[in-house]
């Protein structure tokens, strides 16, 4: 009978566990919608929050007042034809005729001013100017850097690398800087003149090799009495013609 009765209420025990189930599936739906509702708002501000940190402000590029390094070149309000070329662009021709007078159509650049022979401001002007290149131009019309490191008194005479620019006044075709082979000819601040009157006067006793910086010439004619006066006499031909100079290889002033 017990067992009978255990056998009726086992499908009632089965329906409550099964409503429990039930029960605890929907409460489970039902908690992750809440959390999926509050969390949503909260991602959307995180996600203006981090769009907002990314995206970089916009600011209206203010215009540059820098003045250009070539300004400082140019006379203000001088005359457009006289302006040194770095002021200036201009359409050369390179089809010119060598050595002939040439007319150029230039324009001067921005934060430059200039006027024509009436005083009247102009930005488009023309120039006069001989065709040819810059490397082609005299030596008075450029500069070029000196060498303190090669012998002046040489034979041959050595050369050395130098780089020309040239003057801002004037105008030619190409890079207005330019490499060039040159004699060496810078000096060392030995006066010729000093020289060849030590030699004459005081040349026995080294006195014109010791100004000159040749200290072991100079002990030699000391301790030799100038070779019994021949070393003095060919010192002094030898200083007068040039051949024999600074001891740094640099020329007499």
């Amino acid at each position: 009978m017990a067992a009978l009765a255990g056998l009726r209420a086992l499908p009632r025990l089965c329906g409550v566990a099964l409503f429990f189930s039930q029960l605890y599936v929907l409460s489970g739906r039902v908690g992750s919608l809440m959390s999926t509702k509050h969390s949503q708002p909260q991602s959307t501000f995180a996600k203006s929050l981090t769009s907002a940190s990314t995206d970089t402000p916009y600011f209206k590029a203010a215009e540059s007042t820098e003045i250009p390094s070539y300004v400082t070149k140019c006379p203000s309000n001088g005359l457009c034809s006289r302006l040194p070329p770095d002021c200036m662009t201009c359409n050369t021709n390179y089809s010119c005729i060598y050595g002939k007078p040439a007319t150029f159509d230039c324009k001067i650049k921005p934060h430059v001013h200039c006027v024509d022979e009436n005083n009247h401001e102009q930005e488009n002007f023309t120039i006069n100017m001989t065709c040819q290149f810059c490397w082609q131009l005299a030596t008075t019309d450029y500069v070029c850097t000196n060498s303190t490191s090669c012998m002046t008194v040489s034979c041959p005479r050595q050369r050395y690398n130098a780089t020309c620019t040239v003057r801002d006044y004037i105008h030619c075709l190409g890079n207005r800087v330019f490499p060039k082979m040159l004699y060496c000819n810078w000096t060392g601040g030995y006066k010729w003149s000093t020289a060849l009157a030590l030699s004459i006067t005081l040349g026995g006793f080294g006195a014109d090799r010791f100004y000159l910086g040749q200290w072991r010439e100079g002990l030699g004619k000391l301790f030799s009495f100038g070779g019994l006066g021949i070393w003095t006499l060919i010192d002094v031909l030898l200083i007068g013609v040039g051949y024999v100079g600074p001891a740094d290889g640099s020329l007499y002033i």
